[in-house]
């Protein structure tokens, strides 16, 4: 199986998570399960089919989870330097807007659009590895061709 390149801050989010569930969240699903048993009649009892359906996405989840952590290629930002590449924390300015983003570069896995994290295989990343400061780089999104000149690069 291919690797999955990911952050140490992406990684420890996701073992975090799977703790979580683990140690959390399907103890509670148990519980829950057999307390719904206790009511009786199980094909008419909703809590019983609502905790059973949640038992399920928790496992789903674990799985999901654990193929993605036996996976992953942890990646430490700050020994890397140089033009553009996975890790780097990116400032760009949109030349039609004149506004100022920033995002990392990060893994599929851990990719959150709204917390700055830029997925790796999205068109705005791949326009932006191997470019520079100062460099300009044209991207064709679902909403049309943008532009955005790099300000700077940094890697933390």
């Amino acid at each position: 199986m291919e690797k999955i390149p990911m952050t140490r801050g992406g990684f420890a989010a996701l073992d975090e998570e799977l703790k979580t569930l683990k140690t959390v969240e399907r103890p509670s699903v148990i519980r829950a399960i057999a307390e719904a048993r206790e009511h009786g009649d199980l094909s008419e009892n909703a809590e019983y089919h609502a905790a059973r359906e949640r038992q399920s996405f928790i496992e789903g989840r674990i799985k999901e989870l654990e193929g993605i952590l036996s996976l992953a290629d942890v990646i430490d930002p700050t020994k890397l330097s140089g033009p553009i590449k996975f890790g780097a924390t990116v400032t760009l300015l949109d030349e039609d807007s004149e506004e100022e983003k920033t995002y990392q570069i990060v893994g599929e896995a851990e990719a959150d659009i709204e917390r700055g994290l830029l997925n790796i295989r999205s068109p705005l990343a791949r326009a932006l590895i191997g470019k520079d400061e100062g460099d300009s780089v044209e991207v064709r999104t679902p909403g049309g061709e943008r532009s955005y000149e790099v300000v700077s690069i940094r890697y933390v």
